[in-house]
């Protein structure tokens, strides 16, 4: 399709398109050239699950990128935030808040399409799923996938 096809589409400029679609690709080979070995990257996975845990904020810190940053996904049913938390410092204590509010949720690993992951469970009821993106050694960004009716696929 033409940029004058796709903005007709999508309710834009065909150069809003054009700008959007450099963007992309600017960013999808920034993501690639990022990837890093899948062991390494389940290391750093088992490390932070481990740290979470625990309950170690500092160990969970040191897992972290400096601007790490973690998303929610949620829906209008769950509760969880629609920005996102930046700081290695704010993810860490973002992420052990529910342990210390509900000191039943266990952690289990869990293969994710992403990769090697965690999963929440509270209850006997799954309520979140959660993937890292790693590079350099650190987690630079954490997903949290909330929504109950894309949860239920996990359960």
């Amino acid at each position: 399709m033409t940029f004058t096809e796709i903005a007709e589409v999508v309710g834009q400029t065909p150069e809003t398109c054009r700008r959007l679609m450099i963007a992309a690709r600017r960013q999808v080979a920034v993501s690639r050239s990022l990837r890093v070995a899948r062991t390494e990257r389940d290391e750093i996975v088992r490390a932070f699950i481990g740290a979470v845990r625990r309950g170690n904020a500092a160990e969970l810190v040191s897992l972290l990128d400096p601007r790490a940053e973690v998303r929610a996904n949620p829906d209008r049913c769950a509760v969880a935030g629609r920005r996102p938390t930046i700081g290695a410092q704010r993810v860490a204590r973002y992420l052990l808040r529910p342990f210390h509010a509900h000191p039943d949720t266990t952690i289990v690993e869990q293969e994710t399409p992403d990769g090697l992951g965690f999963a929440l469970w509270e209850d006997g009821c799954i309520v979140a799923v959660a993937t890292l993106d790693v590079s350099e050694g650190a987690a630079t960004a954490v997903r949290l996938e909330t929504n109950p009716h894309k949860l239920s696929l996990w359960g």
